[in-house]
Order: C-alpha cells, then sequence, then structure tokens
C-alpha cells in the first residue's frame, strides 16, 4: 500500500501538470482564432484582387488584339510596298541598263556582269509572270546584246594581250645549262595577270550563264595562231642571227645561254661546211701535204661527212647555190630547236587553257589548239624526208645525215611529246610517231643503198690516186660511217642491228681489191691496198667504229691487221723480184762468162735507181707503217747488195769494177730510206 504523504505529492503534481496543458491549449485555442481572423483577412483580399486582375483582363486582351492586327498591316502594307518597287524595277531595267551595255565591259567588267545580272533576273520575272509583256522581248534583247559584247571582250582581251613568246624566252625555257644541278624554271607568261582574271570571269559566266561554246572556238582560234607565231619566230630569229654573225644555238650541245641571245655555243660535230672543207683538201692534196696525193688521216672523233650538194631550204637537199654549206646546218638546227619549243609552249598553253576552259572541254579545245603548229612541224618533217629520198634517188646517201640530228631528237622527245598530247585524238598522237616511223625508213634505205654503191663503185684508171694513197671512195666511206656515230641511238643502232656496218667495210674491202688491178705496176697495187686497208684499220681504232663493227665481224680488227701485213710481204717480195731477179741474173751470167761488153749498165744498180726514182712519189701517209716498210726494205734489199758485191769482189770482168759497183751498201740503205718521200 502506497504511502499516503507519497499519493498526495503525487497527485499534486499531477494537478499542476494538469494546469499547464490546460493554459496552454487556451493559448493555442486563442492563436487559432487570430490565425482565422488573419485568413479571412488575406482571402478576401485575395478575391479582391483576382476580381480587379480579371477585370483588367478583360479591358487589356482586346486592345493587344488590335495591336497586332494594326502591326501584320504594316508589315503586309511594307512587304506590298517593297514587291510593287521590285516588280517595278524590271520595268526600268533596261532603261536603267542602258547606258553601261551599250559602252561595253571594256574596264568596268564587275560593274558591267552586275548590270547582265540585273537583266538576267528581269528575263526570269518577266518569263514566270507575265510571258506576254513587251518588257520580256526588251530585257532579252538587252540580255542578247550583253553577252554578244562580252563575248566581243572575251575576243578582244585574247588578241589585244596574245602576243608571240620571244624566242630568246623560248630558248631559255628548252635550253639546259648542264653545270647547274638545279635548273631554274622558266616560266612563259602568256597573258598579263590582271588580263589573265577578266578572261576567266568572262568565260565563267559564259559558261553558267550565257549558254555559249562558241567562245572557246575563239579561244583555240586565237591562241593556236600565237603558239604557230611563236614557233615561226623562233624559226625567223635563227635564219637573222646566222645571217648576221654566223652565231646560232646548237641543238646538239644544248648549253644554256648566260650573256646575250646571240652568245656562242658549241657547234654539234660533223657540220656539213668541215666535212666539204677537209673533203676539198684530200682532192687537192697528197698524204704529206703534196699535190697529186690524199692528205687522209684516221678523224679525231666523230668525222665529218660531204654533203655532195649542199642544200638550202630542207624541202631540197641540192638547190642551194655554193657558197652556202652552213645554210642546213641552221635549219637542222632551227627544226630541232621548233620541236623542242612547241612541246614547251603547248604545255604551257595547256596549263593555260585550264584556267579558262571548262574541264570537260579541255582537251578536245587543245587538241584544236596545238594543231596548225603541230601540221606545220609535220609537214615540214616529211619535206625532208621527201628531200631525203629524192637525194638517195640521185644516189646521194650523205643527204641521209639531215635525217639522223632530227631523228635522234624526235625520239628524244618523244616522252615529253606522249606525255603533253595525252587526251587529245588518236590522229593528233600518232602524227610524231609516223614521222619516226617514215625518217627511219628512209635512214635504213639509205644505209642499205650506200652500202650496195660502195660495193659497185665503177673501177676508174683517172680516178685512181697516182700515189698509191687512200682512195677517196675509202675515206668518204669512213667518214660516212663515223659521221653517223654522233647518232648511235638511231643510225648506230641501226647499222649494228642490220649489219650494215660490217656490209659496207666487206663491199669496200671487195671494191678496193677490184680496183688495185687497175695498177699495171703489182708493187704499187700493194702499196695501195695497204694504205687503205691501214686507214680503214685506224680510222676504226680511233672512233668506236669498231664497236659496231665488231658485232657482225668478231676479228675485224685482227683482220685488218693481217690484210696489211699480207700487203707488205706482197709489196717487199715485189722489190726483191725488181731488182734481184730483172737485172741481177744477166749480170751474173755475164760475169761469169767473162762476155759483158765494158759498156753495158749494171742491172743492180739500174733497179735500185729505178725503183727510187717510181717509189719516191708513192706515199705512205701513216709515219709508222712507212718506216716500218723502209726498215725492211733497207734490211733486205742491204743484205743482198752486201751478199753480192762479197760474191762478186774477187771477179775481174772489167778494168773500172767501180762503174758497177756503183753504191756503197750504206748509201743503198740511204736511198731505201728516201721512198715515198717527194722531197728528196
Amino acid at each position: 500500500m502506497i504511502p499516503t504523504e507519497d499519493a498526495s505529492a503525487r497527485k499534486r503534481e499531477i494537478e499542476e501538470k494538469l494546469k499547464q496543458e490546460q493554459e496552454t491549449l487556451s493559448f493555442i485555442r486563442e492563436n487559432m482564432e487570430k490565425s482565422d481572423q488573419l485568413t479571412k483577412g488575406m482571402v478576401s483580399i485575395l478575391s479582391s484582387f483576382e476580381s480587379r486582375l480579371m477585370q483588367l483582363e478583360n479591358s487589356i486582351i482586346p486592345v493587344h488584339k488590335q495591336t497586332e492586327n494594326l502591326q501584320r498591316l504594316q508589315e503586309n502594307v511594307d512587304k506590298t510596298l517593297s514587291c510593287m518597287d521590285h516588280v517595278i524595277s524590271y520595268y526600268h531595267v533596261a532603261k536603267d541598263t542602258d547606258k553601261i551595255i551599250r559602252e561595253g565591259p571594256t574596264g568596268r567588267l564587275d560593274e558591267y556582269l552586275a548590270c547582265i545580272a540585273k537583266i538576267q533576273k528581269a528575263v526570269e520575272y518577266f518569263q514566270d509572270n507575265n510571258p506576254d509583256s513587251p518588257e520580256l522581248n526588251t530585257v532579252k534583247s538587252r540580255f542578247e546584246k550583253g553577252k554578244e559584247l562580252l563575248e566581243a571582250e572575251f575576243r578582244g582581251l585574247l588578241t589585244r594581250y596574245s602576243k608571240p613568246v620571244p624566242p630568246i624566252l623560248i630558248l631559255d625555257a628548252i635550253t639546259v645549262d648542264e653545270e647547274l644541278e638545279v635548273q631554274e624554271e622558266v616560266t612563259l607568261e602568256h597573258l598579263p595577270e590582271a588580263v589573265l582574271q577578266d578572261i576567266i570571269c568572262i568565260s565563267g559566266w559564259l559558261v553558267e550563264y550565257g549558254r555559249n561554246q562558241d567562245f572557246m572556238n575563239v579561244y583555240f582560234q586565237i591562241r593556236s595562231n600565237q603558239l604557230d607565231r611563236s614557233i615561226k619566230g623562233l624559226k625567223d630569229h635563227f635564219r637573222k642571227s646566222s645571217a648576221s654573225s654566223g652565231i646560232l644555238y646548237s641543238p646538239a650541245v644544248q648549253t644554256k645561254r648566260k650573256d646575250t641571245p646571240t652568245k656562242k655555243a658549241p657547234k654539234r660535230p660533223g657540220t656539213i661546211r668541215k666535212a666539204q672543207n677537209l673533203l676539198k683538201q684530200y682532192s687537192q692534196h697528197g698524204l704529206d701535204g703534196k699535190k697529186g696525193g690524199s692528205n687522209l688521216t684516221p678523224l679525231e672523233g666523230n668525222a665529218p661527212w660531204l654533203f655532195s650538194s649542199p642544200s638550202c631550204p630542207l624541202t631540197d637537199l641540192t638547190m642551194c647555190p655554193s657558197g652556202k654549206d652552213d645554210v642546213l646546218d641552221i635549219e637542222i638546227d632551227s627544226y630541232i630547236h621548233c620541236i623542242s619549243a612547241f612541246v614547251k609552249l603547248a604545255q604551257s598553253e595547256y596549263v593555260l587553257l585550264t584556267e579558262i576552259i571548262p574541264e570537260h572541254h579541255q582537251k578536245k579545245t587543245f587538241d584544236s589548239l596545238i594543231q596548225e603548229a603541230l601540221d606545220n612541224l609535220m609537214l615540214e618533217g616529211d619535206n625532208i624526208v621527201a628531200a631525203a629520198r629524192r637525194a638517195i634517188m640521185r644516189h646521194d646517201y650523205s643527204a641521209v645525215l639531215t635525217i639522223f640530228p632530227i631523228l635522234r631528237h624526235l625520239k628524244q622527245t618523244k616522252p615529253d611529246f606522249d606525255s603533253t598530247l595525252q587526251g587529245t585524238a588518236a590522229s593528233t598522237k600518232n602524227k610524231l610517231p609516223t614521222l619516226i616511223t617514215s625518217m627511219e625508213t628512209i635512214g635504213a634505205k639509205a644505209l642499205e643503198e650506200f652500202a650496195d654503191s660502195i660495193k659497185n663503185d665503177p673501177d676508174k684508171e683517172y680516178n685512181m690516186p697516182k700515189d698509191g694513197t687512200v682512195h677517196e671512195l675509202t675515206s668518204n666511206a669512213i667518214l660516212f660511217l663515223q659521221q653517223l656515230l654522233d647518232f648511235q641511238e638511231t643510225a648506230g643502232a641501226m647499222l649494228a642491228s642490220q649489219g650494215r656496218g660490217g656490209k659496207v667495210l666487206g663491199n669496200l674491202q671487195l671494191n678496193l681489191l677490184s680496183k688495185s688491178k687497175v695498177y699495171e705496176d703489182s708493187a704499187l697495187s700493194a702499196i695501195f691496198l695497204h694504205n687503205n686497208y691501214n686507214y680503214i684499220l685506224k680510222s676504226l681504232e680511233k672512233s668506236e667504229l669498231i664497236q659496231l663493227v665488231t658485232v657482225t665481224q668478231k676479228k675485224a680488227e685482227s683482220s685488218y691487221r693481217e690484210l696489211i701485213e699480207q700487203q707488205k710481204q706482197i709489196y717487199q717480195r715485189r722489190v726483191i723480184n725488181w731488182i734481184l731477179f730483172k737485172y741481177v741474173p744477166t749480170y751474173q751470167l755475164k760475169c761469169l762468162q767473162f762476155n759483158l761488153k765494158l759498156h753495158e749498165r749494171m742491172g743492180f744498180n739500174d733497179g735500185l735507181e729505178e725503183l727510187c726514182k717510181i717509189q719516191k712519189v708513192w706515199a705512205i701517209p701513216d709515219k709508222e707503217q712507212r718506216d716500218s716498210i723502209r726498215h725492211a726494205q733497207r734490211r733486205v734489199v742491204s743484205e743482198a747488195y752486201r751478199a753480192f758485191l762479197q760474191r762478186y769482189a774477187n771477179i775481174s770482168f772489167t778494168k773500172n769494177p767501180e762503174k758497177y759497183h756503183k753504191y756503197r751498201p750504206e748509201q743503198v740503205e740511204e736511198m731505201i730510206e728516201r721512198l715515198f718521200d717527194t722531197s728528196a
């Protein structure tokens, strides 16, 4: 049972908490009432505000809608006015652009094209909106007029500013300085930059808006004419430079011009004039410079060749008067340079063309552009072939030498030619190969007939060298072959592949053998063959001809050495027979019989004297061979003479033996040493 005091205390505690809770509850109730009052007041305020907002909205929205409608109406009015102005402007285009169109685009291309654009838009408007209006015809007419003037401006700009490329600039572009590791690129500027940009702009407009391709024909015609004039100008430059100073550029030795347009460059080896001078010299002087013989020696390097009928134009190799020997050189050099110039100029033209002509028309336009210049070059080449063919028909085989320098250059240029003409018509690309084939054919024919002419050259007694030296046929044949060595890639390869080098020498050997029989004296015949064989051998050794000959004649060198030695032996035997067997047997017989008349000449003396007298005017131009033959003869004759003297020294057959023993052995040797020496 809980104590009474504790219960009382607990009760008091609970009563106090209850009282506190009641006070709190009362406070909350009071606050709730205040809150309700405030809420009611706020609701009343909000209700009033909402009412006012609704009233305001009902007043503003109609005004706003009215304002929007007014703005829309204003915009429509502005647009309508703008459209009206735009439409009205089309009716004034013809009038507004009349002055500019009539005056043309010269000097104000941008402004002119802007006017054309306005006219074009007017045409489109009337076509779409009022195709029956007279204004359409007016603006159409104005547009066509504007287009015509643009085409005229295109033609005018090209005509005024398209000039032939100066020859000096072309020469700089096509020549090569071998001393420079990196070649300086020469740019060919055909049109001023500002003019070029105008032409490009006009061509672009004509393609896009003009719907006209006639300007492309205008372009290729004008540029074609300038290309042809540039090449002709280069040709004239060669003629004028050569006529005034005798100096020109060489195609074979491509040395870049350094100082002046007429700076002298090395001439290509084997010029026609040099060959003529050599052969004239050979025909007038002996081997040792004496009249009546020949001064032929194996030539250093590549030998020149005589053009038997020097020519002026390439179209006729034999119609030029004497004294114009180097004209043909000039023409050949000129033609070779023109071939190179065509390639360089055509490449440059194509670069220019790609900036002006639409891509899908470029190849066709380029093909047309180069035709005139290309046809002229090919025609000139055909004339060269025809002239060479006529010369060959006259048996002037040397005329073929006009072919080989050109043929070599054409072959060297062909890769660039093919690259430049890539994309052109097949007929255009085939022109150069056709010309090359024609030249190869006529060259082969000339070599074939030349070999036959060597074989069939007649044995004319009056044409034989009196001193037994080298025959003109031999020198001409060797000179011809050596000249061809300048063109090993063409003529040299032709000789080697078809064996004509060996055939020429084989025919020459047979003909020389036949000609040697013209001489009544077999000793002179042997000297003649010896000299000719030796000349052939030395010429082969001093040039690269031996390489061509050995292709078909493996032992050519040793064969000629054997022939030379063989003729030396024949000559020596003939001399011994002459002295010892023509006269000595008679003398010996009479000595042994002691029946000689004192006034009778001694045979050995007569034979030796006649030998020296006759053979003194014979010629052996090769000093080594001459000394060798003299030495051999001196030894043989001296030994025979000494033996003769010893044998008959004690035989008494005359009171005056010195009359018959006329010469001492040393004197005989000296006499032999003077053989082949007209000054002795």
